[in-house]
Parts: C-alpha cells; sequence; structure tokens
C-alpha cells in the first residue's frame, strides 16, 4: 500500500518517526520547511529556498492524492476535512484517510474505512501507538465483517451490486439472504453467532448476498456478487491468435453459461503455448495465473469429447477440456460438496474433485485467430494470496504484558486460533471480521494442523499461546508439522513473536530470583516420560539451578509432583525458598512465599508455577533474590 504521511509541525514529526518502520518502504514524508533543514526521508513544503516544492500543506496533499493508496495525517481533524474535501470523489477511488492527534491518543479512521483500508491502517497505527481506534462504520458498531471485504481473504472477486442498498439492509437488521455454490463458508465464522445472516435463510428477504460461480438471476431486490476463483479454463490455440480474440470468446462462453467472468482462476493449457503471446498478455491483463502441461500428462485424463486429429498434432486426445479438469483437480483438491444451482442444466463430467461445467466450444476469426476453450470447476477455490502464519506469545494474561509486534499481529490476523481461556484474554483487542476458533486444551495437534491449513489457502493467521509460544507453547508443533508437509520455508510466510513467559512473569513480581543460572521443567508426562523428566530434575537439583516447574500438578496427575519435592529435598535443604505464582497479571492473582520443607501440594494447580530457589536464594519481605556474585561491600 503505497502512502503519504503528513506531519506539519516537529512535534507531529517526532511522533510520525515511531510511524514510519510500520509502514513501509513505499511511504512520502511531508513536513513544513524547517531552516535547519529537514532529516530523511522528510520532503518540505512551503520551502522559499526550493521553487520546485509545494507551496503549502494544500499543494502537498494534491500534489500525492492521486498518487497514493492511503494517506496518514498527524494533525486536527477539521483541518484535515478541509484539506481534502475539494479532492475527495467516491469510496472507489479515494485514498484512506487516518488522522492522528499530535498527542498520540487517538487514531482515526476518517475516510474510505473499508474498500480504502483505512480501518485496517487505523488499527495498525493505534497498536503502534498505544492509541484508541475510532472507527465509524456501520458494520464496526453492529460487530459484524464489513461487506464489501467479505471475500478478500480467501481471493474471491468482487462482483457487480447494489452494494449500499444491501449494506443498508444489514445495517436496519432487516432479513438478508446468503445464497452460496462454492467457496469456503470459514466466512461465516467471523459473523456473530446469533447473527440472522448465518443463522437461517429468510422466507421474504429483503436483500441478497450471492456467492459463487454463477451470475443470480434476476430477483427485484438489492444483491450483490462474490465469486470464488474455482473456474479454470481450458484452451487450445491456433499460433498467433490475439489476445482480444481469447478475451472476447471466453466472454461469450461465460455469458452463455450464467457464469461469472470474476470467478475465473486461470487458464491451462499445453506445455507447447508457454510463448504464446496472446495466451500469456490475456493472463497477465487480469493477473490470472496458467498451468502448461505436458502432453504425456493430458493424455491421461479421460475427456467427453476425445479427438484422433488433436492426438495426431500434439501427442494428446484433448487440450482444453482435458487442461482444464487437470488445473482444477490439481487447485481444489479438498472434501467441500457444493450445491449446484438447478437452472443449470448441461451435463457434467466428474472427475478427481472438478467437474467439467463447459465442455469445449471452438470460436473461430479469419484475421485474429481459432481458440478452443473449455471450462471446469475446481472443488476448492484459487487464492492468489501468501498466506502468514504468526505464533504469538501472549504473555501472562494482562494486554498491558503484550507486545507492540504482537498486537501489530492481532490487528492485522484474519483468523485467530487458540485455547479459550487465551482467546478470552486477547479478546479485548480483536475486531469485527476477525474469526476465532478456540479449541480443548488438549487439541494442541489439530490446531496447528488447522492454522497451517488456513495458511496454505492465504490467510493470515494467528496461533496464541499464554506466555512465550516458543517455551511449552505452539512454536514448535506449528514449525513441526510444517517441516513434515515438506514446506519451503517461504510459503506460507512464518514469524514467532516472543511473549513474557511465566517464569519471566514470576521473577518480576518477586524481585530478582533468576539472577543467576536456572531453568525449567515440565511435569507433565503425557507427552515426556517420567523417567526423563526425573532424570532431568534429578541434574537440575544436584546442579543448583534455580527451577522452574510449568504444569506441576492436575487432579488426576499427583504423583509426579511430590515425587519432584522429594528429589528437590534430597539434593537442597529444606528451608530452600519456594514461590507458588498463580494467574499472574490476571484476575485471581495469587502468590505465596514457602520453602521446600513447607510447601502444601493441595496449593498448587495446572496454573501455578512453582519457583525453586538455589542454594544462595534468600528471601526479603515478600521478594526473592538470586546474588549474580557482585562483591558488595558492607552495608552502611
Amino acid at each position: 500500500m503505497k502512502l503519504a504521511l503528513f506531519a506539519p509541525s516537529p512535534r507531529a514529526r517526532r511522533l510520525a518517526n515511531s510511524l514510519i518502520p510500520l509502514l513501509g518502504k513505499e511511504v512520502s514524508c511531508w513536513s513544513k520547511a524547517d531552516p535547519q533543514g529537514l532529516p530523511s526521508p522528510w520532503q518540505a513544503y512551503g520551502d522559499p529556498k526550493d521553487p520546485t516544492a509545494p507551496g503549502s500543506l494544500a499543494e502537498a496533499v494534491a500534489q500525492t492524492w492521486p498518487q497514493v493508496q492511503g494517506c496518514l495525517f498527524i494533525l486536527a481533524a477539521g483541518s484535515v476535512v478541509r484539506l481534502i474535501a475539494p479532492l475527495l470523489q467516491d469510496k472507489q477511488r479515494d485514498p484512506a484517510v487516518v488522522v492522528v492527534d499530535e498527542a498520540g491518543r487517538w487514531a482515526i479512521s476518517l475516510c474510505g474505512g473499508h474498500v480504502g483500508g483505512a480501518d485496517a491502517l487505523a488499527r495498525q497505527v493505534a497498536a503502534t501507538l498505544g492509541a484508541q481506534p475510532v472507527l465509524t462504520s456501520a458494520s464496526e458498531g453492529l460487530g459484524i465483517p464489513p461487506l464489501d471485504l467479505l471475500g478478500d481473504p480467501y481471493g474471491w472477486r468482487r462482483g457487480a451490486g447494489d452494494w449500499n442498498g444491501v449494506a443498508a439492509a444489514l445495517t436496519r437488521g432487516e432479513p438478508v439472504a446468503v445464497h452460496q455454490t462454492c467457496g469456503t463458508r470459514l466466512w461465516r465464522q467471523a459473523w456473530p453467532a446469533d447473527h440472522p445472516l448465518v443463522a437461517s435463510s429468510p422466507p421474504h428477504p429483503v436483500a441478497q448476498i450471492w456467492i459463487g460461480e454463477y451470475l443470480s438471476p434476476p430477483t427485484g431486490i438489492p444483491t450483490v456478487h462474490w465469486h470464488p476463483r474455482v473456474l479454470w479454463v481450458g484452451v487450445g490455440c491456433e499460433r498467433g491468435t490475439t489476445r482480444v480474440w481469447l478475451e472476447g470468446s471466453l466472454r461469450r462462453l461465460l455469458q452463455a453459461q450464467g457464469l461469472a467472468f470474476e470467478a475465473i482462476a486461470g487458464l491451462a493449457t499445453l506445455e507447447l503455448k508457454r510463448d504464446e503471446p496472446g495466451l500469456l498478455e490475456l493472463a497477465q491483463a487480469h493477473g490470472w495465473p496458467i498451468e502448461f502441461f505436458p502432453a504425456e500428462a493430458l493424455a491421461g485424463i479421460p475427456v467427453p469429447h476425445p479427438s484422433e486429429a488433436v492426438r495426431q498434432a500434439v501427442g494428446t486426445p484433448s487440450v482444453a477440456e482435458a487442461a482444464a479438469l487437470l488445473a482444477a483437480q490439481i487447485w481444489g483438491r479438498g472434501d467441500r460438496a457444493f450445491e449446484r444451482p438447478s437452472c443449470v442444466a448441461e451435463k457434467v463430467e466428474p472427475f478427481g474433485g472438478a467437474t467439467l461445467l463447459c465442455p469445449k466450444q471452438v470460436f473461430t476469426s479469419k484475421t485474429e485467430g481459432a481458440c478452443t476453450l473449455a471450462i471446469a470447476r475446481a472443488a476448492r477455490e484459487y487464492s492468489p494470496r501468501s498466506g502468514h502464519l504468526w505464533l504469538i506469545g501472549t504473555g501472562p494474561g494482562d494486554p498491558a504484558q503484550l507486545t507492540l509486534a504482537a498486537r501489530l499481529a492481532l490487528a492485522q490476523a484474519e483468523v485467530v486460533i487458540g485455547y479459550q481461556l487465551y482467546l478470552d484474554l486477547v479478546d479485548p483487542l480483536l475486531h469485527p471480521g476477525q474469526i476465532r476458533e478456540a479449541s480443548p486444551i488438549t487439541q494442541e495437534l489439530q490446531r496447528a494442523e488447522r492454522a497451517i491449513a488456513w495458511a496454505q489457502q492465504g490467510l493470515k493467521v494467528a496461533v496464541i499461546s499464554s506466555g512465550d509460544a516458543g517455551i511449552y507453547g505452539m512454536a514448535g508443533l506449528v514449525l513441526e508439522c510444517l517441516v513434515r508437509s515438506g514446506w519451503d520455508g517461504i510459503r506460507p510466510s512464518l514469524e514467532v513473536l516472543p511473549g513474557i513467559s511465566a517464569f519471566q512473569a514470576a521473577a518480576a513480581r518477586l524481585g530478582a530470583p533468576l539472577m543467576h543460572d536456572f531453568c525449567a521443567i515440565s511435569l507433565s508426562d503425557l507427552l515426556t516420560p517420567w523417567p526423563v523428566i526425573a532424570k532431568r530434575l534429578q541434574a537440575a537439583a544436584a546442579a543448583d539451578f534455580v527451577v522452574a516447574l510449568y504444569n506441576p500438578r492436575s487432579r488426576q496427575r499427583v504423583d509426579p509432583f511430590l515425587k519432584a519435592l522429594q528429589i528437590f529435598l534430597q539434593a537442597r535443604p529444606a528451608h530452600t525458598p519456594v514461590a507458588l505464582a498463580r494467574n499472574l497479571y490476571r484476575p485471581g492473582e495469587t502468590l505465596h512465599l514457602t520453602t521446600l520443607g513447607e510447601l502444601d501440594p493441595e496449593q498448587v494447580d495446572m496454573l501455578t508455577l512453582v519457583l525453586i530457589g538455589n542454594s544462595q536464594t534468600f528471601r526479603h519481605g515478600d521478594r526473592l533474590i538470586t546474588p549474580r556474585g557482585y562483591r558488595l561491600g558492607e552495608p552502611t
């Protein structure tokens, strides 16, 4: 997203400098000329020494307005309104506009909230500054996803329709029907469970959302179209067939079948056509991928209309039908079943999850060439988006302890997945339109696999763990699953974002118990055999580490903790300080100081971290201190 940043005053520039790394490389930064000059990357307006520079802020805004997708102002909202008023045209063309006050308390989405991306930008800016995002769209107030962004996460394309009419019906709470023939239904999880759009199909709708590969029949009510990209077009053509003829022929075929141009996923053809100019130009013009298949691969695909003449010419009895079916099979592997409109009567040929909707048709021109086209539907939509995984450590639970990087990731994520308790803790940082999926604490593997599958489909997925994701969290499991699936390390992209682990939170509450060498050991024997755990406990106790015990005791699992106590009592004196830290930085926090000899196992459960001091650790009031070894003078 190409952005312009306007910060007229020195104070505004100082605030803006903290935002520039967030905005990326494609940002132009403007400020009022300073006699001492402006540091890079700032450009000056109103500089009497530079006659080529804009003479005023208004001129700088007008100059950059048509060149960018977003404008970020650190300025009074009223001033921004007056600056942009003469430039506004419509929400489809205007750049997003976000306004931040000089104190950095508010990030206001002023214009282009949905399609323009101002709401998303305001959230990211607010997360960076610790500010409050101010979003005033109707969907935000209702807690529902924006209608005009509904299909973006899945790579769908927006079709024609009365977008204002349907959005108004949603805002008024009137019955809106949904007709979906293909594509993921994951989008429904982003809507409140009690919303009538998700819960039922109203008998007398006043508006309609049509999701599918076909165009909707006339209904007389406001209708909008989202088109999952499930159609693969098989193409065979003469050498030199023009892009104009190819596209015109394709549009005629789609129109005759009632199919949407926006539902096209890509093109497929014979390897021999890899250098066909008209075909390459067509794909480039619409951002479509092209699959090139060798003749022997196409020859093995059963098709309804094989041709011996074609076999003699290129080595396969079918190009268009076979290529369409093979591409649809490759890109559409999945287990979804779709409803097919009853108004469509042509025969279909099933093949590995792919369906031939349009058997081959030939289009010829005396001057522009000839082509053969066929269309197959995949069982799953194609998305050009590259998915991303954030493996986030949310810290001990208080949102104030969350890192800036984690806040930014949560603001940008399209799916947030985790254990229900962890989702509840970050709920204040989430927003309408995000898919939130909770699963039981024992379903870590299913969580990892589901998150990976979503990211592989192009979604931005946040997998949350309490504490640090890399310390008894989800990071290791997700990475293991990725590697076993043949991950290339690139797609989906991945970031592990650190968090404050439980032993760090406990140490902060206690003072300085981790000032010397320490270790963490989990007592859960669900994944690690007890003899291995016992060996580690004995080694840690003998080595005089400060030890943090995770997952110490559950209702069904009592013995491991009792055995661990005995191991430490054999290696350390009974007066060794111990801290029991439970629900730190959350409601119901408790912190109890005791000793190895006096520790009551009944005070320990799965939400408790047990911190055992080393031979030098001592208690001072409510603090535990482990000396680092500095030579200190006598106290005065």
